[in-house]
C-alpha cells in the first residue's frame, strides 16, 4: 500500500504531485526547492534557500515517521556546481554525524528559478 504524505509546515506541491509517498517502510520525498510552507522562495542566495530545503525535507520526513538520521539517499539539484562547497557545509551541519549516499548534478534551470534542490529516500523509524 502506498500512502500519500502531506504537511503543512512544509510548502505545498506546485504541481500534481505529493511532498511524499510511503511504501512500507520507505518514504520517498518529492524534490523541495527553498520554499517557506507559505510558498514564497526565502532568498536568492543559495545558503539561505539550502537551509530551507533541509528543514522542508525534515518536515515532510517527520510527517512520514522518519527523520534525517534515517535518510538512506539523497539527490542534489544545483544550478552551479561552484555553490557546491557552501552545499557541502550546510549538509554536514543538516545531517550531523550520518553519512546518507548522495548524488549531486548540476541542472541549467529548478521550479521558481531556485538555486538548489533536494529528494531524499529514507525509512520509518522502528
Amino acid at each position: 500500500m502506498i500512502e500519500t504524505i502531506h504537511t503543512d509546515h512544509a510548502p505545498k506541491a506546485i504541481g500534481p504531485y505529493a511532498q511524499a509517498v510511503r511504501a512500507g517502510e520507505i518514504v520517498y520525498t518529492s524534490g523541495q526547492i527553498g520554499l517557506r510552507p507559505d510558498g514564497m522562495l526565502v532568498g536568492e542566495t543559495v545558503d539561505a534557500q539550502a537551509r530551507q530545503v533541509l528543514a522542508n525535507l525534515r518536515q515532510v520526513l517527520e510527517a512520514a515517521g522518519a527523520r534525517m538520521e534515517t535518510v538512506i539517499k539523497t539527490t542534489i539539484y544545483l544550478t552551479d556546481l561552484d555553490d557546491f562547497e557552501t552545499i557541502n557545509a550546510i549538509y554536514a551541519e543538516a545531517f550531523g554525524l550520518h553519512r546518507p549516499a548522495r548524488s549531486t548534478v548540476e541542472v541549467s534551470r529548478l521550479p521558481k528559478n531556485a538555486k538548489v534542490e533536494i529528494d531524499c529516500i529514507a525509512r520509518i523509524d522502528a
